[in-house]
């Protein structure tokens, strides 16, 4: 069976080593574009359904939870021990212990589910700058164990050269889809027209353009996101936690004194890859204001990336067509729920069926 794989993203990756380790011969052509979401992306990994879920039902979150371990565990297998994710568990920031509360009750009932959730601890004003050093003291904070981060070019990179171990090949350029009886029957790149027996577009916020050109639309559109990267000379980052504020601002830390701060979630963007003032003021302030000593840090990077937003407010996994499937929709949570995503597209690729992914056709 061969398959082609539209989209060089998380998703795509994921789509593609399944797809090859099933045995199936698989191409992923990528249009490598600017503004690709998992190039830029935070990678704060929290799988787990806290509330109501913004995405999607509690039942796909709770089945990405599970995804992840999983998929951490084949890669390890076929040659990917290090695909970088790492659990340096996350802290939950705020002027007061008593503003944590509600939040504490929601996580140990979510704990009681999935064990996997880790240790849940309330920490007093000034001890989540003694974890996160560049934090103000004034701060107190609800810390989890069990959240990770995760690099998504290292991700990426990882799970395509798993695939490529199976077989997978890779080309770079835009790909049509081309048609035939109602059905989708390959791509045309660069002029020429390559064959499969089904193919899957996980082209992030570029799928609904790609898809449209064939009279499927898809309700997906792009959300811009900026994202700085700092760098702290001299200082050891690698077991900071995940810090996040009680509405949508976040840092995280990777090795060699890099802090990531985000970040923009910019409706009505289109496919505008530019760095504005305000958004990069938004990121800066947010940032400062609870962690003044990332003041001094270099800017090394501002990062720009097209989140592909459902409009629907569900990921968009299906078989629309024959011949087609069609795996995007993540928004600001694609390094969370990509495992599960891809996975799933890769199933209804192979004929196989989920309640967790529409496959109407429509």
């Amino acid at each position: 069976m061969r398959v082609i794989v539209v989209g060089g993203g998380i998703v795509g990756a994921v789509a593609a080593y399944r797809l090859a380790a099933e045995g199936a011969e698989v191409l992923v052509v990528d249009a490598e574009h600017v503004g690709q979401a998992t190039a830029a992306g935070a990678g704060v990994v929290s799988p787990w359904p806290v509330g109501e879920p913004s995405l999607g039902t509690a039942d796909f979150w709770w089945a990405a939870a599970a995804q992840y371990p999983v998929l951490l565990g084949q890669l390890a297998s076929d040659g990917e021990p290090d695909p970088g994710y790492t659990r340096v568990g996350a802290i939950t920031i705020a002027d007061d212990e008593s503003g944590l509360t509600e939040a504490a009750t929601m996580i140990r009932a979510v704990k009681e589910r999935d064990p996997s959730v880790g240790d849940i601890e309330m920490l007093p004003p000034g001890e989540p700058a003694r974890r996160f050093p560049a934090l103000s003291t004034d701060l107190a904070g609800l810390f989890v164990s069990g959240v990770g981060r995760v690099d998504g070019r290292v991700m990426r990179d990882s799970l395509l050269r798993a695939a490529e171990r199976y077989g997978a090949r890779r080309i770079h350029g835009e790909a049509k889809l081309v048609t035939a009886l109602s059905r989708v029957t390959g791509v045309e790149v660069r002029g020429e027209v390559i064959g499969a027996h089904v193919v899957v577009v996980a082209a992030g916020a570029w799928t609904a353009t790609l898809c449209q050109a064939i009279g499927v639309e898809v309700p997906v559109e792009p959300q811009r996101g900026q994202i700085a990267h700092l760098r702290l000379s001299g200082v050891e980052t690698s077991d900071w936690p995940v810090i996040r504020s009680m509405s949508d601002h976040y840092l995280l830390a990777f090795p060699g004194g890099t802090v990531v701060a985000g970040a923009t979630r910019e409706f009505g963007s289109g496919f505008d890859h530019r760095l504005t003032a305000g958004g990069v003021h938004k990121i800066l302030s947010d940032a400062l204001r609870v962690a003044p000593g990332l003041a001094d840090a270099t800017l090394a990077e501002v990062r720009i990336g097209f989140r592909p937003l459902s409009t629907s407010g569900r990921p968009e996994i299906s078989s629309p067509v024959d011949g087609l499937v069609i795996a995007t929709g993540l928004g600001p949570s694609g390094l969370t729920l990509a495992p599960l995503t891809g996975t799933l597209a890769a199933e209804l690729a192979l004929g196989r069926q989920s309640s967790l992914a529409s496959s109407d056709t429509r």
